[in-house]
């Protein structure tokens, strides 16, 4: 019998992956252009609104303000107050609101060159009117050492938020005797005290039972303190220490000399003032360009590369602290900012960047100076 060899099973077949029928695959592609198309209506849809209901961009913001285009900028200042607003020859500005005019308008799109300064009296700062020659001129911004009021508020000044925080103080001449010490605005009871005709100081003074005498500048007050026609001379801390300062340098020479007759050492009295006196920028009944120097604050206290305000202190105002002991001359970290919404797109920022200014340090350097500033404290230094 023939005997059949069974034959050798077959090896298995690999394992197909299961393919997606094509019916699948174009049900996935329809539903895919489907959402697609949802969401481009949708968008088309939503643009409109919120081009309509939402918060104006930064470039609207400049054209409510009448900014675009534009290629000056006025701003009125002080021009006789040293370390805050002082014009030396050559039609030079220096001081602390000069810097921060700077910054205000490298933000609104202006660089140095295009902001005219404009002299502008204490009176005139609500109406925003400035000398120009013979005549007035109104200015778009006033950075003139005012204090937010209501009373301001309610003449027409329309103020945005405050850029520094100083206090009430008084000088007097350094000769004063032991027993002439001021320690408080009673102690000028019955005597002659100058201060400026529109600031904050004035009732104080009538309150404590002195005899104010007002001017419009106060360096016709700090005249007639070296004249000996009046005891003292009282305003904020930050624009006395200008005065009491005097020709003394800072540690790279730098000097904001008095230019006055008969200039004699002043002394700085801490009258322990409770008051807060808060500058803000007066810009008028136009909402937009406030909004406009608010974004520019915000930006300049929340951005950590921007130490501009830092370096305006530093450069104006701190090295002075030592020769106004023991009256602090005023707070040495920006106020906290108003925040603006503006409408913005992923690809767009709220400001422009601050512009390099001529000497500022690089980026790096930016960073390093915010942050040793943070250590700092709140308070100027022999506070």
């Amino acid at each position: 019998m023939q005997l059949t060899q069974a034959s050798e099973p077959s090896p298995a077949q690999p394992a197909t992956a299961e393919t997606t029928p094509p019916r699948v695959t174009r049900a996935r592609q329809v539903r895919l252009v489907g959402l697609t198309v949802t969401l481009a209506v949708l968008a088309a849809a939503l643009i409109p609104i919120v081009l309509a209901f939402g918060p104006p961009t930064r470039d609207e913001l400049l054209e409510q303000a009448g900014l675009k285009g534009r290629q000056q900028l006025l701003i009125g200042v002080k021009d006789d107050q040293p370390g805050i607003s002082q014009r030396f020859p050559n039609n030079v500005w220096k001081g602390f609101d000069v810097d921060i005019a700077y910054m205000i308008a490298g933000y609104l799109g202006f660089d140095r060159s295009q902001v005219r300064f404009l002299p502008i009296e204490s009176e005139d700062r609500a109406r925003r009117q400035a000398r120009d020659g013979d005549g007035f001129v109104t200015v778009d911004l006033v950075i003139a050492s005012y204090s937010i009021t209501k009373q301001r508020e309610e003449e027409g000044a329309v103020f945005s938020a405050p850029y520094l925080y100083t206090e009430q103080s008084v000088i007097t001449l350094d000769s004063v005797g032991e027993a002439e010490q001021v320690s408080s605005l009673e102690d000028l009871s019955g005597k002659t005290v100058c201060t400026l005709t529109t600031s904050t100081s004035a009732q104080r003074l009538r309150e404590a039972g002195a005899k104010p005498i007002g001017r419009n500048r106060i360096s016709d007050c700090v005249q007639m303190l070296y004249d000996g026609k009046v005891y003292a001379v009282t305003t904020d801390a930050a624009i006395l220490a200008g005065f009491v300062t005097g020709d003394r340098p800072d540690d790279d020479g730098q000097r904001f000399p008095v230019e006055l007759r008969g200039v004699k050492p002043l002394r700085h009295w801490d009258i322990g003032s409770s008051a807060q006196e808060k500058w803000g920028v007066n810009t008028g009944p136009n909402e937009a360009l406030r909004d406009l120097v608010d974004l520019a604050l915000y930006a300049s206290a929340e951005d950590e590369e921007n130490s501009t305000w830092e370096h305006a202190y530093d450069a104006n105002l701190r090295w002075q602290q030592r020769y106004n002991l023991p009256q602090s001359v005023a707070e040495q970290r920006q106020p906290e900012p108003r925040k603006v919404e503006v409408r913005q797109w992923p690809w767009e920022r709220i400001a422009l960047p601050a512009p390099a200014h001529p000497g500022s340090p690089p980026a790096p350097a930016r960073r390093a100076d915010r942050a040793a500033w943070r250590g700092r404290g709140r308070r100027s230094s022999g506070c």
